[in-house]
């Protein structure tokens, strides 16, 4: 019976938990408030087609960090703290 409790207990927190997630990131991110403000910097239009109905565009492309190259530093600069006798 404690097992089984204890399985509730946790349950019900991860429940909780990703309904606090969804309330604080996903909610927002979907609300106009946040398209106004992307749309205040350029990010986005608002559209409407021929009936009626709102839409909304991205005008910029989204980054893509996985093709960024690693820096890497001239040999010169590596050695630097060793000294030539």
């Amino acid at each position: 019976m404690r097992t089984r409790r204890m399985f509730l207990i946790g349950m019900l927190c991860g429940v909780l938990t990703a309904a606090a997630f969804t309330y604080a990131f996903a909610l927002p991110a979907n609300s106009n408030y946040w398209r106004m403000e992307i749309w205040k910097r350029g990010g986005a239009a608002w559209t409407m087609d021929r009936n009626g109905h709102f839409g909304w565009k991205w005008l910029v492309e989204p980054m893509d960090t996985s093709r960024q190259k690693r820096g890497s530093m001239p040999s010169s600069q590596i050695n630097s703290g060793a000294k030539q006798l």
